[in-house]
């Protein structure tokens, strides 16, 4: 049986692939579901996730490798800081912390509705996603409710580093603003995406490929041209915060977002 994603089931693989693996991110607009599910996932849409068969290969293709600041990735842009950002920073890490420190055993995370994502795909940081809470963030904003919690995972246990907040696909960088200052931290998305047709069965993966968030295609008439299906976004806005880290730099470490995927 496929997967389902989100609203029942963040950040595109072969139907084999999918069937093979537990655990979705959230925001799937799911065309072939239906009732109260079909509803509620094109409401979540632009959250970790989207339609259909290939999101666990679009996720699995960020966590497993490095990605730069290529045509896959856009970031905000940083702002001059203003007045109360650094307090607002600080009030947002004191929430993250606090947050986190309850679920440094992961058994409770999962005990209380967090999700771990491809659990049998090695990664760097696995995500243990809340779906209520990511349903919560596209219109609200809390630190003390993340959308996922970051472990590294440590022989048959997980270590927490940090955790994820997200935002709604369309939010603008005002809006973004006003949940975790500009100045301080840089949210990113997952953009240009192009899967390779249903009948073939194509590695996105390796650096070569066309497809994927590695491929070299990367626009929808490139994309449309190899008989491909294009996504300008995958998933909604993303932040990473490292609450127990000491010095800012760490904390709202960017290269660390980035570094998860290696």
């Amino acid at each position: 049986m496929r997967l389902l994603f989100l609203a029942t089931s963040i950040f595109l693989a072969s139907s084999s692939f999918a069937q093979g693996q537990s655990g979705s991110m959230p925001g799937i607009d799911i065309s072939h579901a239906s009732g109260q599910t079909q509803s509620r996932s094109k409401d979540m849409h632009d959250m970790p996730g989207m339609e259909g068969d290939g999101t666990a290969m679009a996720m699995h293709s960020m966590e497993s490798h490095h990605m730069d600041m290529g045509p896959h990735m856009k970031m905000t842009a940083l702002r001059t800081p203003q007045p109360g950002d650094q307090a607002k920073a600080d009030e947002i890490v004191t929430a993250a912390r606090a947050a986190a420190e309850k679920y440094k055993n992961y058994k409770i995370a999962l005990a209380d509705g967090f999700r771990i994502f491809l659990p049998n795909v090695p990664q760097k940081q696995y995500h243990f996603t809340n779906y209520q809470y990511a349903f919560e963030a596209r219109n609200n904003f809390d630190p003390s409710r993340p959308t996922s919690l970051l472990y590294e995972k440590r022989g048959d246990d997980y270590k927490l580093i940090g955790v994820m907040y997200t935002a709604k696909k369309d939010a603008t960088e005002d809006q973004l603003n006003e949940r975790v200052p500009l100045s301080i931290a840089e949210w990113h998305a997952h953009v240009n995406l192009c899967l390779p047709p249903r009948d073939k069965k194509e590695d996105v993966l390796p650096q070569s490929t066309k497809f994927g968030l590695r491929g070299s295609i990367a626009t929808k008439e490139d994309c449309d041209a190899a008989g491909g299906k294009f996504y300008p976004q995958v998933f909604g806005w993303m932040v990473h915060v490292y609450p127990f880290e000491q010095k800012a730099e760490d904390i709202w470490s960017v290269e660390r977002q980035h570094n998860h995927m290696d």
